[in-house]
């Protein structure tokens, strides 16, 4: 399982529930990355994507603590281990923030994109590159828009 992020200069990923800075590379990045695989996403993280529906050409597994609620399209999760259970090997975790809390335990890889900006944020990602149990081990890409130097980094766990 692998997370993906994209992640400011102080490990910031949103702020009110959405991303202040989003970049179109890093969005074709991401649809790229995930087309055809098995996502797993946060209630109020998928409420922000495109009429708050699951994403299309994917898996979506939802993380709940409302299993209740009805999600075309997607199948509800009520705990980190459901949502693990029988993952395919092409899974990725996409947030929110308390998801990727929850899931990165079970990640051996993340992909994330540095944008070298810091808007203010209210979600952090872990930093990685202060934790002992990851490595950056390749730059996917690198770019620049609008003014805004990113890096797509690859990070394994050790």
């Amino acid at each position: 399982m692998k997370a993906i992020v994209a992640v400011y200069d102080d490990w910031g990923i949103g702020a009110n529930g959405t991303q202040p800075v989003a970049l179109s590379a890093d969005r074709k990045f991401f649809r790229e990355m995930t087309r055809g695989a098995c996502v797993i996403v946060g209630r109020r993280t998928l409420a922000d994507f495109p009429g708050g529906r699951p994403l299309p050409g994917r898996e979506n597994r939802v993380l709940t603590r409302d299993k209740n609620r009805t999600i075309p399209r997607a199948v509800l999760c009520g705990s980190p281990e459901e949502a693990a259970e029988n993952a395919p090997e092409n899974t990725f975790v996409i947030g929110g923030g308390s998801v990727y809390a929850q899931m990165l335990p079970y990640c051996r890889e993340a992909i994330v994109t540095k944008v070298y900006t810091a808007p203010v944020s209210d979600t952090f990602f872990p930093n990685l590159d202060a934790d002992p149990n990851w490595t950056a081990v390749e730059t996917l890409q690198r770019g620049e828009e609008n003014g805004i130097a990113y890096a797509m980094i690859r990070y394994v766990r050790k």
